[in-house]
Order: C-alpha cells, then structure tokens, then sequence
C-alpha cells in the first residue's frame, strides 16, 4: 500500500510535489498571511519604524485558520506585550548604563517566558514575547539613557503591536468564520468518502489524511462558533452531531478500500456516492442536511463483512443530524459505563507544570543559546548578525527529534529565502523606485513562503524560516533597500542561530521523544477502550476521531524518532517495534469501530483491544469457533483476530525492547 507522503521518511521530489499541492482553505489562508504582512510593511513603512522585518514575520505565527482564534489570540499578545513592556520600563532604569545587570535582566526575564512558553497556555507566542523583551533590553545599549530609552522601548512595543492591529483587521474583513470553516470541512470529506466509493481504482490510502484530521477540529470550530454567538444553538448542535456523522462515513469508507473483500458492490457505491455528494453541497453553501432518505437493493446478497461496512454508511448517512438515541442495550450499558467521554477542564499553567523538570530545562537551554549568541556578536562587534539572538527564540523545540529534524528544514528554508531575497536585490530591487514596488516584492515573496507554511508539518517549518531570511534580505528599511552586506550578515546570523540551537539541544539535557510516543500509545489504547464502553454512537464517533488524530501524531513522531542522535533516542528495534504495533491498532480500528457502534459494551471486542500489547506476544483466542460466514459480528471479530496474529509471525523477540530515555 502507498504511504501518503507526510508519512515517509526521506521525501523525494513527487513526495515533496504532493505536500506542495493545493488543499481546501490552503490559498485563501495563504491570502491572508501575505496581506497581513504586506500592509505591516506598509504601515512600518509610513512611520518610520525599525526592523520592519520582524514586523512582517510575527503575522506567520498570529494568524490561524479562523478569525475568531486569530483576533484572540493578537489582542492576547497585545495585552501581554504591553504589561511586559511596562515592566521593561521599569526594569531600565536599573539597567541603562550597566550592560552586565542588563544581561541579567535579559536572561531572568526570558528564563521565566520560557518556563511559561512550555507550562502555559502561553505556548504559541510565548517564545516571541520572550524575544521582544530581550530585543527592548538590547536597544538600550544603543542609546545614552532617558528619553532616547524609552524611544527604544516604544519602538520595541510597535514592532509587535503593528502587526497585532493589521491582523486583526484584516482577519475581521477576510478571515473565515469559524462555522463557515466546519462546514466546508465536513463538506471535503463527504467529497472524498463519496470520491472513494465511485473510482473503481482508489488508492487504498486514499482516505488516510482525513481520518487522522479530518473531522477532528470540527468540534473545536463549532466551540468558537459558539462564542461568536453569530449561530442558532440548534444549528450548531445539528453541525457536531453532523461531524460525528461524518467520522462513521470516513472508517466504514475506508474499511471498505482497506480489508479484504470489504470493497461494496457499484449498485450499492453509486447511491451512497451520489447522496453524500448532495449533502456536501449543503454543507458547502452554509446549511446542512436532514430528513436524508438512502434506498438501497437488499443486503441478503452482501458477505458479513460488507454487510456491516453497508449498514454503517445507511444509519451514519440517514442520521447525519439526528439526535443520539441509544437503545435498550446501549441504555443499560449506560447505566454501568462510566462518562468516556467527560473532559478535564485545564488551567492556564500545566497538570507538571512544577514537577516536570523539562519545562525549567527548556527555558534554561533556550535562555542559555540565546545568551550566548547576545554576547557573541557583542563581542565580535558585529551587529550585522544578531538575527543569531532573534533566531535561537523563533525555532527552539522541545525534544532533540524535532530540533535535528526541524534543523535540516530551517537550513534549507533559510538558504531558499536568501536566495531569493538576495536575486530580488540585484535583479528587481535596483528597479524600484517607490514603496509600492516594495510592497508588490513583499507580496510575491510572503506567497510562496505562506503557501509552504500552511501545508504539512513535514515541510511547514521550511516556509517559516523563506520568510524570515527572504523579509531580513528584502524590507532594509521604509523604502528599497540595496545593501547586499544587510543581506549577507543576517543570513550568516540565522545559520549561526540554527546552530548553536541544535548543538544545545542535543548536547545539553537533551530530550528523547521516544517518551512522548509510549505515553501517546497507551493514551490511544485507552481512547479506543473508552470508545467500546461508550453506548452512545455520537461518544463513540468523537473518541474514534480523536484516537484516529492521536494515530497521525503517533505516526509522525515515529519518523522523528529516526532522527535523533544515538545517545539520544531509541534504538531501531524499538521504533520498528512500535510501527508494528501503530500498525496493528490501524489495521483493527475499522472492525473495533463497526463493532462498537453494533455491539456496546461487547466483552470479547474489549479483550482483543486487551491483546494489542506492546511485546504483540499476547495469544489471542475465542471462546466459540467464529465463522465468517455466520453474522456480520463474527465476521468482524474473525477479521480482527486476523490482523492481531498477523504481526506476531515474524516478529524478532528484540523489537520489543525499549531504550533508556535519556533526558
């Protein structure tokens, strides 16, 4: 079977094509990054002030898929810049004319942002409040004290704030709201379920992305929906049942591309096609369907298997919005089962916030690079390169995987940004004679770096960084710029950043993310014991979406793995062993997931989830012979107790064996 090429480890160019390809909401998002950043220039441009640059940049991690998120999330960092801000203030009159107590004041500050970047809710901007800081305290080394100080602060405070404002504006007059986007995405997987069932030769992997992030943000959107108060309450209760609705298509579709001899016959595929086509439709233009009708030719004529995959599609289609009305066995299941799906409300700090030793650590190695970059170009007397200080805060991660996988990524966005920049100031630069001939520069160059930047992960951080070197070589100033020196010593600044990050990262404290996936394993077991003991079907659709969404995190941090250093992340037979096991819970998610829609609260279904073990040499047997012939349930049960023995055939007693984290 064809992996999606997300999946893969070494990307080829078709691979590196197929993360480039356009996906629904990929233009319109990259749209409005590059107007964001292109009216940020311009109003930096108008006033006057410095490092337009970074202006320019801050719009790529404020700006999300929704308005709502997006206008909360800039107004945050307003009111948190500003109150820190106020703090440098005071701060600066103890440090102005003393470089070493402002260095102290730069570390201790920045430690404390960190600390929280990894503990809070602060998270996603965290790091760039934490620059900012350390960007106000080194402009007052450049000044001679009072009023010029606080001029430097102010400046400090509108390279953030700039962008802040024009996101927001032009969030409120293009960003998509937050319903409009759950329907547009319940409307590309019916799409594609539909798309699946109708080629007679669909890719077997065909529907793989969506199941892992398909309908899983519909819920979050439908929240934001909510507090926007711009929809009926009804509506956006139709539109989550809908989106549990769509997860049940999604399984049984791709059940029936995936298992042997699940694949429906075309008298059964062609109704079920045409119909969810027609309500992606609705879904499309705003509304949503209800009181569905689905004819379809008798099922006495289908093997077990499809049977079930076929009255899965009907119910799921017939009661897309319909409210959950359990059974008689599903209401005695209740009584007994607890709530699976209760969520835990959390804080603004962390559950481990102060017993994790990794967040101190984090902001202590993020803190420590970005420190030693400061006194570097202070030393050398080169401020050309302190884009190195800039870096350090911008690209810093958590464990030593993503940083060396992430590494290669920030290189070669970097060199592509430069390269570009660098051919836009002696080919296109020289031919400017206006502002609005760099802005139309700005534009072209914000597209291509956006349009990387809202694609996969695999790729997504190359985009960040073309932006960062291509706006550092580009925007010199309030009008073109023509100095390739600016040019030259920023790039030299980001490469040195990006060094001296994955040296501390994987030299000091480093961290393996080998204990992230255990924990997301055992986490994903226990979502799809919770979905088996969840009597209600909408329960069941929201757990099985949320377990398919851990299985694709799982899956990517398995490729991370591979990345670490030696000494750092686990050894091959570990990983091997544990994409054995990812494979295992993705070949029974299907039959597990018919089976507990069918059967609540089954025991044997839960004692086969029992057997998918970490050293997979658990035997699994039934108390009756099950015939796949006799019912659709024991045809299922049959086909899970296929995949569960499959893998153990040839499986090398050596794979199981986990390495020591090394944190």
């Amino acid at each position: 079977m064809a992996q999606p090429a997300a999946d893969k480890l070494r990307l080829g160019l078709a691979d590196i094509g197929a993360l480039l390809a356009p996906t629904p909401g990929r233009a319109a998002a990259t749209t409005r990054i590059t107007v964001a950043s292109v009216l940020t220039v311009l109003v930096t441009a108008i006033y006057g002030t410095p490092e337009a640059a970074i202006s320019a940049y801050v719009i790529f991690f404020i700006n999300r898929e929704d308005r709502t998120v997006s206008i909360v999330m800039s107004v945050a960092a307003l009111v948190l810049v500003s109150l820190i801000i106020g703090l440098v203030i005071v701060l600066a009159n103890f440090s102005v004319d003393d470089s070493l107590r402002r260095l102290a004041f730069m570390a201790v500050l920045s430690a404390a942002l960190l600390f929280l970047t990894s503990a809070s809710k602060l998270r996603p901007i965290g790091a760039i409040v934490a620059m900012i800081i350390g960007f106000g305290l080194d402009e007052l080394g450049l000044v001679p004290g009072g009023e010029a100080a606080t001029r430097a602060l102010l400046y400090a405070w509108l390279m953030v704030a700039i962008p802040i404002g024009v996101n927001v504006v032009v969030n409120l007059v293009m960003g998509p709201s937050p319903r409009r986007l759950a329907g547009d995405r319940l409307a590309h997987c019916l799409r594609m379920a539909a798309a699946s069932l109708r080629q007679e030769d669909a890719a077997p992997a065909m529907l793989v992305p969506l199941l892992r992030d398909g309908a899983q943000p519909v819920g979050m959107w439908l929240k934001l929906a909510k507090i926007e108060g711009l929809s009926r309450a009804e509506d956006l209760a139709a539109l989550r049942r809908a989106a549990a609705s769509t997860t049940a298509i999604l399984i049984a579709a791709d059940m029936a591309l995936r298992q042997p001899n699940a694949r429906l016959p075309a008298a059964f595929r062609a109704p079920i096609a045409d119909t969810l086509d027609q309500m992606a439709a609705m879904l499309q233009a705003g509304g949503y369907p209800v009181e569905i009708t689905l004819a379809l030719p008798t099922l006495e004529s289908l093997a077990p298997v499809q049977q079930a995959i076929a009255v899965e599609l009907r119910d799921a289609i017939v009661g897309f919005t319909d409210a959950d009305a359990p059974s008689a066995q599903a209401n005695a299941a209740l009584a007994e089962a607890p709530n699976a799906t209760e969520e835990k409300k959390s804080g603004f700090l962390s559950a481990d916030a102060f017993t994790n030793p990794e967040h101190i650590r984090y902001a202590l190695k993020t803190t420590g690079a970005a420190m030693f970059c400061y006194v570097l170009y202070q030393q050398l007397n080169w401020p050309g390169i302190h884009t190195c200080f800039i870096t350090v805060y911008l690209v810093s991660l958590s464990t030593a995987a993503e940083t060396v996988e992430k590494l290669s990524l920030r290189l070669a966005g970097c060199l592509i940004g430069a390269l570009i920049g660098t051919a836009a100031l002696v080919y296109v630069v020289p031919s400017i004679d206006s502002v609005g001939g760099l802005l139309m520069l700005v534009f072209a160059g914000t597209w291509v770096a956006a349009w990387v930047a809202q694609g996969s992960p695999r790729i997504s951080y190359a985009g960040f960084q073309i932006a960062f070197a291509f706006y550092l070589c580009v925007i010199q100033g309030a009008g073109p710029g023509y100095d390739l020196t600016i040019a030259r010593d920023r790039t030299i600044g980001i490469v040195i950043g990006n060094l001296v990050t994955f040296l501390v990262f994987t030299r000091i404290w480093p961290v393996s993310i080998s204990g992230r996936i255990e924990a997301a394993l055992h986490d994903m077991v226990r979502q799809w014991r919770q979905l088996i003991a969840t009597p209600r079907r909408e329960a069941q659709r929201q757990n099985a979406a949320a377990a398919l969404a851990l299985h694709g995190a799982i899956t990517q941090d398995l490729i991370l793995a591979r990345y670490e250093p030696a000494l750092v992340g686990p050894g091959t037979d570990w990983i091997e062993a544990r994409q054995r096991h990812l494979a295992t819970l993705d070949a029974v998610a299907g039959p597990l997931f018919l089976l507990a829609e069918r059967f609540p609260g089954d025991p044997e279904v839960d004692r086969r989830l029992q057997a998918v073990r970490m050293d997979g040499h658990a035997p699994v047997t039934s108390s009756a012979p099950l015939s796949p012939q006799h019912s659709p349930r024991d045809a299922l049960l049959a086909l899970v107790d296929r995949h569960l023995a499959a893998p153990r055939q040839d499986d090398p007693p050596a794979a199981a064996t986990g390495s020591p984290l090394h944190a």
